[in-house]
């Protein structure tokens, strides 16, 4: 089984400085799928050059990275907790300028068991200078000769950053793509942990969420334009 891609996406637009922090979605559309826009945009193409794209899985992959020490850890190793996983890399802005934010989320949610992983799709040595002169108050991994097979095995495409939010089993409850917002985070695990209470159904979690994300965008859309 996999969840419908665009129900569960966001994409963050942001070519060149006119459309920073203006979100676009893959709506549930099967029959053409949108693709995630980059920072430089590609060449056009045809219809019939489109490539398939994924679908996002039901459930966290199971995938074994390295940390900056070398030693090997399943993203099944944090399943029994409340789990983002952040995909990330040091040359990319909204990476680092979400991190404090999930640094604060790890501190707030920590009754709750919260866990976050970051995966680092980025050089070993790169990572490791990083790590050096910023603290990351959560474990990172790092995704170096496998960093788009493992894109990919979240259905993704090589756009950073994107943070998948996951219940105490290991189910995908949301996946955003682009950088992370309070009021997004706040809205996301209040509907992750009253699908682990037995409050909420997973299907209906992951449907308010599309619709909620998708208000809360077009409200920073309208205030960054009110406010250029």
């Amino acid at each position: 089984m996999h969840l419908g891609r665009a129900a569960l996406t966001l994409t963050l637009v942001g070519l060149g400085g006119l459309a920073a922090g203006y979100l676009s979605y893959r709506l549930l559309q099967p029959r053409a799928p949108l693709r995630p826009a980059l920072a430089v945009a590609p060449a056009p193409q045809t219809p019939a050059e489109e490539p398939a794209l994924r679908p996002i899985p039901t459930d966290v992959p199971d995938m074994t990275l390295p940390d900056p020490q070398g030693q090997h850890h399943a993203l099944h190793e944090y399943f029994g907790h409340p789990l983002i996983v952040n995909f990330w890399a040091t040359w990319c802005p909204p990476c680092r300028r979400e991190m404090p934010l999930l640094g604060r989320l790890r501190r707030q949610y920590h009754a709750n068991g919260l866990e976050i992983v970051g995966v680092a799709v980025d050089f070993g040595p790169a990572v490791r200078a990083f790590l050096h002169t910023t603290t990351v108050p959560y474990p990172v991994l790092i995704a170096e000769q496998d960093g788009l097979s493992s894109i990919g095995q979240f259905g993704m495409e090589p756009v950073l950053p994107f943070s998948v939010f996951a219940d105490s089993r290991g189910r995908i409850v949301a996946v955003k793509v682009g950088e992370l917002y309070r009021e997004e985070a706040r809205d996301i695990l209040t509907a992750v942990l009253a699908v682990d209470a037995g409050q909420l159904e997973l299907a209906a979690a992951r449907e308010q969420l599309r619709a909620r994300l998708v208000a809360l965008a077009a409200e920073r859309a309208k205030s960054q334009q009110n406010n250029p």
